[in-house]
């Protein structure tokens, strides 16, 4: 990734849900069709991918329910806030995803909106299996072990 010095880098959107309710198995860093409107709000920052999905329809990769804010300042020009958004990605990524989705449970959750050092806006989708509600007890029981277990440490120095 990009250093934190790099200007154009910056976080759009965030799923932080998806980490939780689902186990990631691998991710995949994708482009995304845009309008005008549409990266001009991304710059003031109002989006929100947390409720959205990708999904393989006609051959294609759709991000679907993804929310970019309306753009003031394009008037009649403007875009629709929950459309169906086409992500970029060669023929040969989107046979693995296919073959991914195609077995039982598998689903394509996106992770992170942003901006790349070069400034396009990219997206990065998880391939991910749904986590049962033992396995989300198991995840915080961890994290909470490892939270104390770090606070022990501190103080033993």
């Amino acid at each position: 990734m990009a250093t934190t010095s790099d200007p154009n880098y910056k976080i759009i959107a965030e799923n932080r849900r998806a980490r939780f309710d689902y186990s990631i198995e691998s991710d995949l860093e994708v482009g995304i069709v845009l309008t005008g409107s549409e990266v001009k709000s991304l710059r003031s920052g109002q989006s929100n991918i947390a409720e959205s999905y990708a999904s393989i329809e006609d051959g294609e990769l759709w991000l679907i329910n993804s929310y970019i804010a309306k753009y003031a300042q394009a008037g009649v020009f403007g875009h629709e806030e929950r459309r169906h958004r086409k992500l970029l990605v060669s023929r040969k990524e989107l046979a693995r995803l296919w073959a991914a989705v195609g077995r039982e449970g598998m689903t394509l959750v996106p992770l992170v909106m942003y901006f790349n050092h070069r400034g396009l806006v990219k997206l990065k989708i998880g391939v991910a299996k749904g986590k049962k509600v033992a396995d989300k007890r198991e995840t915080s029981a961890k994290r909470d072990w490892n939270r104390q277990k770090q606070r022990l440490l501190k103080q033993n120095y």
